[in-house]
Protein backbone atom coordinates (compact mmCIF):
# COMPACT_ATOMS: atom_id res chain seq x y z
CA UNK A 1 0.00 0.00 0.00
CA UNK A 2 1.32 3.49 -0.77
CA UNK A 3 0.99 6.38 1.08
CA UNK A 4 2.15 10.00 1.16
CA UNK A 5 3.78 11.58 3.90
CA UNK A 6 3.86 15.18 4.44
CA UNK A 7 7.98 15.85 3.82
CA UNK A 8 9.43 19.28 2.47
CA UNK A 9 7.53 20.70 0.03
CA UNK A 10 6.88 18.01 -2.24
CA UNK A 11 5.82 14.87 0.01
CA UNK A 12 7.75 11.61 0.05
CA UNK A 13 5.97 8.38 -1.44
CA UNK A 14 6.46 5.28 0.70
CA UNK A 15 4.92 1.48 0.64
CA UNK A 16 3.71 0.22 3.35
CA UNK A 17 2.26 -3.20 4.70
CA UNK A 18 -1.15 -3.52 3.60
CA UNK A 19 -2.32 -3.83 7.56
CA UNK A 20 -0.96 -0.86 8.19
CA UNK A 21 -3.40 1.76 9.84
CA UNK A 22 -3.33 5.30 8.09
CA UNK A 23 -4.29 8.08 10.87
CA UNK A 24 -5.46 11.43 9.13
CA UNK A 25 -7.36 14.22 10.04
CA UNK A 26 -11.24 13.69 9.01
CA UNK A 27 -12.33 15.23 6.06
CA UNK A 28 -13.68 18.54 6.36
CA UNK A 29 -15.28 20.57 3.36
CA UNK A 30 -13.46 23.61 2.83
CA UNK A 31 -14.77 27.13 2.60
CA UNK A 32 -16.43 28.11 -0.81
CA UNK A 33 -14.27 31.27 -0.11
CA UNK A 34 -11.97 31.69 2.86
CA UNK A 35 -11.96 35.64 2.07
CA UNK A 36 -15.39 35.99 3.14
CA UNK A 37 -15.13 33.45 5.56
CA UNK A 38 -12.17 35.53 7.90
CA UNK A 39 -14.24 39.13 6.69
CA UNK A 40 -17.14 37.82 8.44
CA UNK A 41 -15.59 36.29 11.53
CA UNK A 42 -13.96 40.23 11.69
CA UNK A 43 -17.11 41.47 11.36
CA UNK A 44 -19.02 39.08 13.69
CA UNK A 45 -16.19 37.93 16.02
CA UNK A 46 -16.69 36.49 19.20
CA UNK A 47 -17.11 38.22 22.71
CA UNK A 48 -16.41 41.37 21.27
CA UNK A 49 -17.29 43.97 19.06
CA UNK A 50 -16.30 44.08 15.30
CA UNK A 51 -12.68 44.64 14.20
CA UNK A 52 -13.57 47.70 12.56
CA UNK A 53 -15.56 49.63 15.16
CA UNK A 54 -12.73 48.83 17.89
CA UNK A 55 -9.77 50.74 16.66
CA UNK A 56 -9.73 54.63 15.71
CA UNK A 57 -7.75 56.16 12.55
CA UNK A 58 -5.67 57.87 15.57
CA UNK A 59 -4.24 54.59 16.75
CA UNK A 60 -1.27 52.75 16.84
CA UNK A 61 -1.78 49.41 15.64
CA UNK A 62 0.53 45.87 16.07
CA UNK A 63 -0.20 42.97 14.87
CA UNK A 64 1.34 39.45 15.95
CA UNK A 65 2.18 37.60 13.74
CA UNK A 66 3.63 33.59 14.28
CA UNK A 67 7.14 33.29 12.29
CA UNK A 68 8.50 31.14 9.51
CA UNK A 69 8.51 27.53 11.59
CA UNK A 70 4.40 28.10 11.67
CA UNK A 71 2.03 27.48 8.76
CA UNK A 72 -0.09 30.24 9.74
CA UNK A 73 -1.27 31.65 6.38
CA UNK A 74 -0.89 35.35 7.11
CA UNK A 75 -0.10 35.92 3.11
CA UNK A 76 -4.12 36.22 3.50
CA UNK A 77 -4.46 36.51 6.80
CA UNK A 78 -2.58 40.53 7.27
CA UNK A 79 -4.49 41.24 3.78
CA UNK A 80 -8.00 40.96 4.85
CA UNK A 81 -6.82 42.66 7.97
CA UNK A 82 -5.71 45.79 6.59
CA UNK A 83 -8.60 45.40 4.06
CA UNK A 84 -10.72 46.00 7.23
CA UNK A 85 -8.30 49.11 8.73
CA UNK A 86 -8.65 51.24 6.16
CA UNK A 87 -9.43 54.49 8.19
CA UNK A 88 -5.83 53.84 9.63
CA UNK A 89 -2.99 55.45 8.35
CA UNK A 90 -0.65 52.53 7.09
CA UNK A 91 2.46 54.44 8.95
CA UNK A 92 0.18 53.79 11.72
CA UNK A 93 0.42 49.48 11.80
CA UNK A 94 3.48 47.45 13.24
CA UNK A 95 3.49 43.61 12.26
CA UNK A 96 5.52 41.69 15.16
CA UNK A 97 7.22 38.89 13.93
CA UNK A 98 6.70 36.62 17.45
CA UNK A 99 9.58 34.59 16.72
CA UNK A 100 10.16 33.63 20.61
CA UNK A 101 13.57 32.16 21.12
CA UNK A 102 14.11 31.36 16.75
CA UNK A 103 15.74 33.32 14.49
CA UNK A 104 15.17 36.67 12.68
CA UNK A 105 13.41 36.19 9.43
CA UNK A 106 15.28 37.62 6.22
CA UNK A 107 13.20 40.17 3.43
CA UNK A 108 12.85 36.93 1.23
CA UNK A 109 11.29 34.73 4.00
CA UNK A 110 8.60 37.80 4.79
CA UNK A 111 7.94 38.21 1.33
CA UNK A 112 7.05 34.30 1.47
CA UNK A 113 4.77 34.30 4.83
CA UNK A 114 3.14 38.16 4.10
CA UNK A 115 3.30 38.77 0.27
CA UNK A 116 5.76 41.66 -1.35
CA UNK A 117 2.71 44.02 -1.43
CA UNK A 118 2.27 43.78 2.59
CA UNK A 119 6.23 43.68 3.18
CA UNK A 120 6.82 47.18 0.35
CA UNK A 121 4.19 48.87 2.43
CA UNK A 122 3.68 47.99 6.14
CA UNK A 123 6.82 48.37 8.54
CA UNK A 124 7.75 44.76 10.17
CA UNK A 125 10.11 43.69 12.70
CA UNK A 126 11.40 41.06 14.37
CA UNK A 127 11.00 39.93 18.25
CA UNK A 128 14.20 39.80 20.09
CA UNK A 129 13.99 38.13 23.17
CA UNK A 130 17.34 38.51 24.45
CA UNK A 131 17.77 42.55 24.54
CA UNK A 132 16.41 43.72 27.34
CA UNK A 133 16.30 46.87 25.58
CA UNK A 134 13.45 45.87 23.59
CA UNK A 135 11.20 44.84 26.35
CA UNK A 136 9.21 46.19 28.69
CA UNK A 137 8.81 44.79 32.00
CA UNK A 138 4.84 44.18 33.18
CA UNK A 139 5.31 42.53 36.68
CA UNK A 140 5.99 39.19 38.24
CA UNK A 141 4.37 36.14 37.26
CA UNK A 142 2.67 33.65 40.03
CA UNK A 143 5.29 30.99 38.31
CA UNK A 144 8.17 32.62 40.05
CA UNK A 145 9.96 34.52 37.20
CA UNK A 146 9.39 38.46 36.00
CA UNK A 147 7.31 39.12 32.93
CA UNK A 148 8.54 40.33 29.69
CA UNK A 149 6.74 41.38 26.64
CA UNK A 150 8.04 43.07 23.61
CA UNK A 151 8.18 47.25 23.93
CA UNK A 152 6.54 47.93 20.96
CA UNK A 153 3.38 45.45 21.67
CA UNK A 154 3.30 47.21 24.97
CA UNK A 155 3.29 50.74 23.79
CA UNK A 156 1.18 49.91 21.04
CA UNK A 157 -2.39 51.27 21.46
CA UNK A 158 -4.17 48.46 19.65
CA UNK A 159 -2.83 44.75 19.45
CA UNK A 160 -4.04 42.31 16.84
CA UNK A 161 -2.79 38.88 17.24
CA UNK A 162 -2.67 36.08 14.54
CA UNK A 163 -2.07 32.15 14.67
CA UNK A 164 -3.72 29.23 13.67
CA UNK A 165 -4.64 26.25 16.14
CA UNK A 166 -3.46 22.43 16.29
CA UNK A 167 -3.04 20.25 19.49
CA UNK A 168 0.78 21.28 20.87
CA UNK A 169 3.05 18.64 22.62
CA UNK A 170 2.77 20.66 25.71
CA UNK A 171 0.67 23.67 26.01
CA UNK A 172 -2.50 21.46 25.01
CA UNK A 173 -3.08 23.79 21.59
CA UNK A 174 -1.23 26.45 19.68
CA UNK A 175 -2.73 29.81 18.75
CA UNK A 176 -4.18 32.45 21.43
CA UNK A 177 -2.75 33.18 23.96
CA UNK A 178 0.68 30.84 22.98
CA UNK A 179 0.88 34.01 20.57
CA UNK A 180 2.13 36.50 22.32
CA UNK A 181 3.57 34.02 25.63
CA UNK A 182 6.17 32.96 24.21
CA UNK A 183 5.94 34.51 20.96
CA UNK A 184 6.94 38.29 21.93
CA UNK A 185 7.88 37.48 25.21
CA UNK A 186 11.34 37.97 26.70
CA UNK A 187 13.97 34.40 27.62
CA UNK A 188 13.72 34.87 31.42
CA UNK A 189 9.76 34.71 31.09
CA UNK A 190 10.28 32.16 28.54
CA UNK A 191 12.51 30.24 30.49
CA UNK A 192 10.17 29.84 33.40
CA UNK A 193 7.91 28.77 30.63
CA UNK A 194 9.09 25.96 29.51
CA UNK A 195 11.56 24.85 32.30
CA UNK A 196 12.03 21.48 33.37
CA UNK A 197 8.84 21.15 35.87
CA UNK A 198 6.61 22.72 33.34
CA UNK A 199 7.58 20.54 30.53
CA UNK A 200 7.40 17.32 32.13
CA UNK A 201 4.18 18.15 34.18
CA UNK A 202 1.53 15.22 33.10
CA UNK A 203 -0.86 17.81 32.17
CA UNK A 204 1.50 19.96 29.90
CA UNK A 205 0.17 17.25 26.64
CA UNK A 206 -1.63 17.27 23.77
CA UNK A 207 -4.89 18.32 23.94
CA UNK A 208 -5.64 19.55 27.66
CA UNK A 209 -6.38 23.45 28.28
CA UNK A 210 -7.26 23.09 32.10
CA UNK A 211 -4.55 22.35 34.53
CA UNK A 212 -2.11 22.50 31.91
CA UNK A 213 0.70 24.74 33.52
CA UNK A 214 1.96 25.70 30.31
CA UNK A 215 -1.66 27.20 29.44
CA UNK A 216 -2.29 28.50 32.71
CA UNK A 217 1.04 30.68 32.72
CA UNK A 218 0.53 31.95 29.02
CA UNK A 219 -3.03 33.26 29.72
CA UNK A 220 -1.62 34.88 33.07
CA UNK A 221 0.98 36.85 31.65
CA UNK A 222 -1.38 37.95 28.34
CA UNK A 223 -3.19 39.64 31.07
CA UNK A 224 -0.61 41.91 31.83
CA UNK A 225 -1.02 43.03 28.18
CA UNK A 226 -3.94 41.44 26.22
CA UNK A 227 -4.28 41.58 22.93
CA UNK A 228 -7.22 43.44 22.06
CA UNK A 229 -8.33 41.32 19.05
CA UNK A 230 -7.68 37.39 18.26
CA UNK A 231 -7.54 36.28 14.64
CA UNK A 232 -6.55 32.29 14.70
CA UNK A 233 -7.76 29.79 11.67
CA UNK A 234 -8.18 26.11 11.98
CA UNK A 235 -5.78 24.27 8.80
CA UNK A 236 -6.16 20.77 7.00
CA UNK A 237 -3.36 18.87 6.06
CA UNK A 238 -2.84 21.12 2.73
CA UNK A 239 -2.81 24.05 5.27
CA UNK A 240 -5.79 25.12 3.49
CA UNK A 241 -8.39 27.01 5.88
CA UNK A 242 -11.05 25.33 7.31
CA UNK A 243 -12.48 27.21 9.87
CA UNK A 244 -12.00 30.87 11.28
CA UNK A 245 -12.55 32.09 15.34
CA UNK A 246 -12.25 35.62 16.11
CA UNK A 247 -12.96 38.20 18.69
CA UNK A 248 -11.88 38.16 22.51
CA UNK A 249 -8.68 36.15 23.46
CA UNK A 250 -9.57 33.54 25.69
CA UNK A 251 -13.40 32.85 24.43
CA UNK A 252 -12.81 32.97 21.08
CA UNK A 253 -9.43 29.91 21.13
CA UNK A 254 -11.38 28.27 23.56
CA UNK A 255 -14.04 28.20 20.65
CA UNK A 256 -11.34 27.29 18.28
CA UNK A 257 -9.67 24.91 20.24
CA UNK A 258 -13.19 22.51 20.59
CA UNK A 259 -13.32 22.74 16.56
CA UNK A 260 -9.32 21.24 16.42
CA UNK A 261 -10.38 18.72 18.98
CA UNK A 262 -12.96 17.55 17.33
CA UNK A 263 -11.67 17.33 14.24
CA UNK A 264 -7.61 16.41 14.64
CA UNK A 265 -7.55 14.12 17.89
CA UNK A 266 -8.28 10.81 16.30
CA UNK A 267 -9.11 7.88 19.33
CA UNK A 268 -7.11 4.57 18.81
CA UNK A 269 -8.04 1.29 20.23
CA UNK A 270 -4.72 0.51 20.75
CA UNK A 271 -0.46 1.31 20.76
CA UNK A 272 1.45 0.20 18.06
CA UNK A 273 4.91 -1.48 17.60
CA UNK A 274 5.86 1.09 15.11
CA UNK A 275 4.34 4.20 13.96
CA UNK A 276 5.77 6.41 11.21
CA UNK A 277 5.33 9.92 11.74
CA UNK A 278 6.24 13.25 10.20
CA UNK A 279 6.31 16.76 11.34
CA UNK A 280 3.58 17.77 8.28
CA UNK A 281 6.09 18.93 5.63
CA UNK A 282 7.41 22.67 5.21
CA UNK A 283 7.05 25.04 7.01
CA UNK A 284 7.30 22.78 10.08
CA UNK A 285 10.10 20.57 9.25
CA UNK A 286 12.68 23.09 7.79
CA UNK A 287 14.68 21.64 11.27
CA UNK A 288 14.95 18.68 13.66
CA UNK A 289 14.21 21.14 16.78
CA UNK A 290 10.95 21.34 15.63
CA UNK A 291 10.66 17.82 14.43
CA UNK A 292 10.57 16.37 17.46
CA UNK A 293 6.96 17.58 17.36
CA UNK A 294 5.64 14.98 15.11
CA UNK A 295 7.92 12.09 17.10
CA UNK A 296 5.57 13.22 20.11
CA UNK A 297 2.30 12.92 18.58
CA UNK A 298 3.91 9.07 17.34
CA UNK A 299 4.63 9.07 20.77
CA UNK A 300 1.13 8.95 22.49
CA UNK A 301 0.35 5.63 20.33
CA UNK A 302 3.77 3.23 20.18
CA UNK A 303 4.48 0.61 22.72
CA UNK A 304 6.87 1.16 25.16
CA UNK A 305 9.88 -0.40 23.65
CA UNK A 306 8.59 -0.39 19.97
CA UNK A 307 10.28 2.46 17.33
CA UNK A 308 9.33 5.71 15.78
CA UNK A 309 10.24 6.52 12.10
CA UNK A 310 9.97 10.26 11.33
CA UNK A 311 10.22 11.89 7.86
CA UNK A 312 11.55 15.58 8.58
CA UNK A 313 13.09 17.14 5.83
CA UNK A 314 15.68 19.19 8.09
CA UNK A 315 16.90 22.12 5.38
CA UNK A 316 17.80 23.89 8.10
CA UNK A 317 19.71 21.48 9.99
CA UNK A 318 19.55 21.28 13.73
CA UNK A 319 19.51 24.39 13.74
CA UNK A 320 22.58 25.76 13.90
CA UNK A 321 21.32 28.79 16.23
CA UNK A 322 19.98 28.55 19.70
CA UNK A 323 21.67 25.60 22.38
CA UNK A 324 19.52 22.59 21.12
CA UNK A 325 22.89 21.22 19.45
CA UNK A 326 24.78 22.43 22.48
CA UNK A 327 22.27 20.42 25.61
CA UNK A 328 22.58 17.26 23.18
CA UNK A 329 26.42 16.88 23.16
CA UNK A 330 26.28 17.45 26.88
CA UNK A 331 25.62 13.53 27.83
CA UNK A 332 25.57 10.01 26.25
CA UNK A 333 22.24 8.93 26.75
CA UNK A 334 18.43 9.94 27.17
CA UNK A 335 18.01 9.07 30.75
CA UNK A 336 21.59 10.83 31.44
CA UNK A 337 19.66 14.09 29.51
CA UNK A 338 17.02 14.31 31.38
CA UNK A 339 18.92 13.78 34.69
CA UNK A 340 20.93 16.72 33.96
CA UNK A 341 17.84 18.76 33.01
CA UNK A 342 15.66 18.01 35.75
CA UNK A 343 18.28 19.12 38.03
CA UNK A 344 17.06 22.24 39.77
CA UNK A 345 20.24 23.87 39.21
CA UNK A 346 20.08 23.56 35.40
CA UNK A 347 18.52 26.02 33.18
CA UNK A 348 19.39 26.88 29.39
CA UNK A 349 16.55 27.80 26.77
CA UNK A 350 15.93 24.92 24.40
CA UNK A 351 16.44 23.18 26.86
CA UNK A 352 12.64 21.89 26.85
CA UNK A 353 12.83 20.53 22.96
CA UNK A 354 15.58 18.14 24.33
CA UNK A 355 13.63 17.31 26.95
CA UNK A 356 10.71 16.31 25.57
CA UNK A 357 13.08 14.21 22.92
CA UNK A 358 14.83 12.46 25.78
CA UNK A 359 11.29 11.53 27.32
CA UNK A 360 10.06 10.04 24.00
CA UNK A 361 13.74 8.08 23.52
CA UNK A 362 13.25 6.72 27.25
CA UNK A 363 10.57 5.13 25.95
CA UNK A 364 10.56 4.27 22.23
CA UNK A 365 13.32 3.96 19.43
CA UNK A 366 13.83 6.32 17.24
CA UNK A 367 14.62 6.94 13.30
CA UNK A 368 14.64 9.82 11.06
CA UNK A 369 14.67 10.24 7.51
CA UNK A 370 16.17 13.38 6.33
CA UNK A 371 18.36 15.53 4.71
CA UNK A 372 20.47 15.44 8.06
CA UNK A 373 24.06 14.05 7.81
CA UNK A 374 24.39 11.03 9.83
CA UNK A 375 26.38 12.44 12.36
CA UNK A 376 24.13 14.83 12.86
CA UNK A 377 21.40 13.06 13.48
CA UNK A 378 23.74 10.36 15.61
CA UNK A 379 24.42 13.34 18.06
CA UNK A 380 20.74 13.12 19.01
CA UNK A 381 21.07 9.63 19.89
CA UNK A 382 18.69 9.41 16.73
CA UNK A 383 19.51 6.52 14.66
CA UNK A 384 19.13 7.52 10.36
CA UNK A 385 18.13 5.87 8.02
CA UNK A 386 17.62 6.34 4.17
CA UNK A 387 15.03 3.94 3.41
CA UNK A 388 12.57 3.58 5.31
CA UNK A 389 10.55 1.11 3.50
CA UNK A 390 14.55 -1.55 4.47
CA UNK A 391 13.73 -0.14 7.79
CA UNK A 392 10.53 -1.38 8.36
CA UNK A 393 11.95 -5.12 6.86
CA UNK A 394 14.95 -4.67 9.55
CA UNK A 395 12.00 -4.33 12.06
CA UNK A 396 10.57 -7.40 10.85
CA UNK A 397 13.03 -9.41 12.69
CA UNK A 398 12.69 -7.55 15.47
CA UNK A 399 8.49 -7.38 16.06
CA UNK A 400 8.12 -10.78 14.12
CA UNK A 401 5.57 -11.19 11.46
CA UNK A 402 3.16 -9.73 12.64
CA UNK A 403 4.51 -6.08 13.39
CA UNK A 404 1.93 -3.75 13.82
CA UNK A 405 2.24 -0.03 12.48
CA UNK A 406 0.38 3.25 12.00
CA UNK A 407 1.16 5.81 10.07
CA UNK A 408 0.78 9.51 11.00
CA UNK A 409 1.01 11.55 7.08
CA UNK A 410 0.65 14.52 8.67
CA UNK A 411 2.26 14.45 11.82
CA UNK A 412 1.00 17.14 14.65
CA UNK A 413 -1.91 17.76 12.35
CA UNK A 414 -3.65 14.91 13.63
CA UNK A 415 -2.85 14.07 17.38
CA UNK A 416 -3.70 10.03 17.99
CA UNK A 417 -4.87 9.00 21.54
CA UNK A 418 -5.72 6.26 23.78
CA UNK A 419 -8.15 6.49 26.57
Amino acid sequence: MEVTLAYGKNGLRINVPEHTRIIEPNDLALPEDDHELVLQALRNPIGTRPLKEMVKSSDKVVIVISDITRPTPNHKLIPWILEELPHVPIENITIINGTATHRDQTRDEFIEMLGENVVDTVRIINHHCHEKSELTHLGKSSFGCEIYLNKEYVDADFRIVTGFIEPHFFAGFSGGPKGIMPGVAGIETILTFHNAKMIGHPLATWGILENNPLQEMAREVNTFCKPDFLLNVALDGKKEITNVFAGELVAAHATGCAYVKEHAMIKCDKSYDVVITTNSGYPLDQNLYQAVKGMNAAHKIVKEGGTIISASECIEGMPEHGNFVKILEMRKSPKELLEMINDPSFQMFDQWEAQRLAMIQEWADVYLYSTLPDESVRIAMITPTKDIEQTLVDLSLKYGDEMSIAVLPFGPLTIPYID
